[in-house]
C-alpha cells in the first residue's frame, strides 16, 4: 500500500500538495512557537512588565500577551498558506481576510502614532537615567525641575510654577541640557 492509496489521492499532483500543506503548517508552527519566545524574551529583557507597572501603573502582562498574539497570527496564517495549498480557500476569503488586516493595521497606526515613539524615548529614559526626578532640565527654551516622569510624558515646573508636559520622544530628539 502506498501513500496515494492512503490518502486516496488521484494523481501525483494532489499528493505534491498535500505534503506541501503538511510542511507549511509545521513550519508555521515551528516559527510562531520561536518568534513567540524570542519576543518574550526580548520584552523581559527590557523588563515591560515591570517598567509599566511602575512608571504607567499598567498591571496587565503586556509581554505574555504580545507573545501570544504573535504566536498565533503566525499560527492563522500557515493554516490559511496550507488550506490555500490544498485548494481549500476561496477567493473571497482571501479578499476578506485582506481587507480585515488592512483596516486592522490602519487602526493600529493611527492609534498608536504617537504613543509608540513616546513609549520608546520613556524606556530608553529609564533604562539609561538620562534624567530623574528633582533634575533642573533645559529643552530648547523650556527650563524648569523635573516634578513626574512616566513612559509617555515628563513634567516639569518652571520657575513661574507653571506644569509643562513634555512628551518623551521630544526630550530624546533635541537637546537636553541638566542644570544641577
Amino acid at each position: 500500500m502506498d501513500l496515494r492509496e492512503i490518502f486516496n489521492v488521484s494523481s501525483p499532483n494532489t499528493l505534491i500538495h498535500l505534503i506541501a500543506a503538511i510542511i507549511i503548517l509545521i513550519a508555521g508552527f515551528i516559527l510562531g512557537s520561536l518568534l513567540s519566545k524570542l519576543t518574550r524574551k526580548i520584552l523581559n529583557e527590557l523588563e515591560t512588565n515591570k517598567i509599566l507597572k511602575e512608571q504607567a501603573g499598567i498591571r496587565l502582562p503586556v509581554e505574555e500577551f504580545i507573545s501570544k498574539s504573535i504566536k498565533y497570527i503566525i499560527y492563522i496564517i500557515a493554516i490559511i498558506w496550507s488550506l490555500n495549498q490544498l485548494g481549500l480557500t476561496t477567493r473571497i476569503l482571501e479578499i476578506l481576510l485582506i481587507t480585515i488586516l488592512v483596516i486592522m493595521v490602519i487602526f493600529i497606526i493611527l492609534a498608536v502614532k504617537d504613543f509608540i515613539p513616546n513609549v520608546v524615548a520613556g524606556f530608553l529614559i529609564y533604562q539609561k537615567g538620562i534624567i530623574k526626578k528633582g533634575d533642573v532640565i533645559r529643552i530648547k527654551t523650556t527650563e524648569g525641575k523635573v516634578i513626574h516622569m512616566d513612559l509617555l510624558e515628563t513634567r516639569i515646573m518652571t520657575k513661574n510654577k507653571e506644569v509643562v508636559h513634555i512628551p518623551n520622544a521630544y526630550i530624546t530628539k533635541h537637546e537636553l541640557m541638566k542644570i544641577s
